[in-house]
């Protein structure tokens, strides 16, 4: 390293935020993650005993993942190569991988290579690390926002273990305010600082497990606000919200929680449980979420899982989708919650959902068979005189407007693909086709 990169690097560090500057230096000062750092856990092994493997660390923002990497970097003998992947491209790990072989073959010293945001590198630039992650000419460290299952390729999951970072716990949060607070090295400790408890339990409470925001929030309190008489900068939970702004949600509208907050909303109104589901439906609106993607959901919930046990549901759901579109936000929050609501508490019948499934299933598996003549079409030129559309029964004539007549082919008769329920409307429809003869 010249001389410019070192000065470079030491006013960084100085200057760097304060989320950054509290990183922990071992693994002892790390703050939670217990299910994976507990003195008896693989992971705290590991790193103690120098002996890290391909590791993929995956969890929501601010739970720790780059700063395990840091820590890692800090203890382990090994050449320790740190990329991003929204900045680096394939360029930059074949000159990781080159100079990785070249420690390997002269003096036989490992490297690790960590990749941050790995998911960001596209299929191919994940699949150029295979081959030197198998045969350890690198060591890889992956972090990732985003479920690993499903953004990184299969054949790099296979050879590393996945290790699932959780949100920080209150008191985690707290001890780590508390820390920073403190700190007169590497913190804001020469702010002469006095929390609040009322404002370290706020500002624990409002980031949602997520410690870099809490500690950004601290460090914004101790630079804008005056000391008081007594010389102290007193962060007052007014001071806290005034640097936090908003709650802070774990929510990306591309992530695991845009996937886990919808299903979570579908299944609340598929459970009859109109609360959750408006309450799932703010936390989507507070994050920013689509509304259109939202209404789409609540018509496809209409009729899965009501369907015609209450036919008035995707009437309403498809009214408020065109509602939402023409009006939007904030208005639509209002028709989206009513159309949420209805569609809760409307009676449930997957009957519809079964039907096709049915139908589909034979149509794929079966000989179609062929549609009676006579319910075949008779308008194009010389149609009749095929037979088609002879001798066709227009129920309308009959009493009650029905009479018996083969509709399905024939190698389909006596088939049933839609069972009505008793729920809702579905029983007064069950009960008009017991009349004709049909149930």
């Amino acid at each position: 390293m010249d001389l410019l990169e070192y000065t470079r690097k030491d006013v960084l560090a100085k200057q760097a935020p304060l989320a950054s500057r509290m990183r922990p230096r071992t693994v002892e000062e790390v703050v939670g993650q217990e299910h994976i750092l507990g003195k008896d856990k693989l992971l705290y092994r590991a790193i103690k005993a120098d002996r890290i493997s391909s590791l993929i660390l995956y969890g929501p923002p601010g739970t720790g993942k780059t700063t395990l990497a840091q820590v890692i970097a800090n203890t382990t003998k090994a050449e320790f190569v740190e990329l991003n992947a929204t900045t680096s491209g394939k360029k930059d790990m074949e000159e990781a991988v080159s100079k990785a072989k070249e420690r390997l073959g002269m003096d036989g010293k490992r490297t690790i290579l960590f990749i941050d945001e790995i998911h960001r590198f596209n299929k191919a630039q994940q699949d150029y690390l295979l081959p030197f992650v198998e045969n350890g000419t690198v060591i890889l460290i992956g972090a990732t926002t985003e479920n690993p299952y499903f953004e990184v390729n299969r054949a790099l999951i296979s050879r590393s273990i996945i290790f699932e970072l959780n949100p920080l716990t209150k008191d985690d949060v707290k001890t780590l305010i508390t820390r920073a607070a403190q700190d007169k090295e590497r913190g804001v400790g020469n702010y002469n600082l006095a929390i609040d408890d009322d404002a370290l339990e706020f500002l624990a409470d409002i980031v949602g497990g997520d410690a870099r925001s809490a500690l950004n929030a601290l460090e914004l309190a101790a630079m804008t606000t005056d000391p008081d008489a007594d010389g102290r900068i007193h962060v007052t939970v007014d001071v806290a919200a005034s640097c936090i702004q908003k709650r802070v949600l774990g929510y990306d509208r591309d992530g695991d929680n845009h996937y886990d907050t919808i299903s979570a909303f579908i299944k609340s109104m598929r459970g009859s449980d109109p609360d959750a589901a408006v309450f799932y439906l703010a936390r989507m609106l507070y994050a920013g979420e689509d509304i259109r993607f939202i209404s789409r959901r609540i018509m496809i919930c209409a009729s899965e899982d009501v369907g015609n046990a209450d036919p008035q549901a995707i009437v309403v759901a498809a009214a408020a989708a065109q509602a939402v579109e023409r009006i939007g936000m904030p208005e639509a929050q209002i028709i989206l919650a009513q159309a949420a609501a209805y569609v809760a508490c409307a009676p449930k019948s997957n009957s519809a959902v079964e039907a096709i499934g049915r139908a589909m299933k034979a149509v794929k598996e079966e000989p179609a068979g062929h549609i009676p003549p006579y319910l075949q079409d008779a308008h194009y030129k010389g149609a009749k005189n095929l037979g088609r559309g002879l001798d066709y029964k227009y129920p309308h004539n009959y009493p009650n407007h029905y009479v018996e007549q083969q509709y399905l082919p024939d190698n389909m008769v006596g088939r049933e693909f839609y069972e009505l329920s008793d729920s809702g409307y579905e029983k007064t429809l069950k009960g008009m086709l017991k009349r004709i003869g049909k149930e």
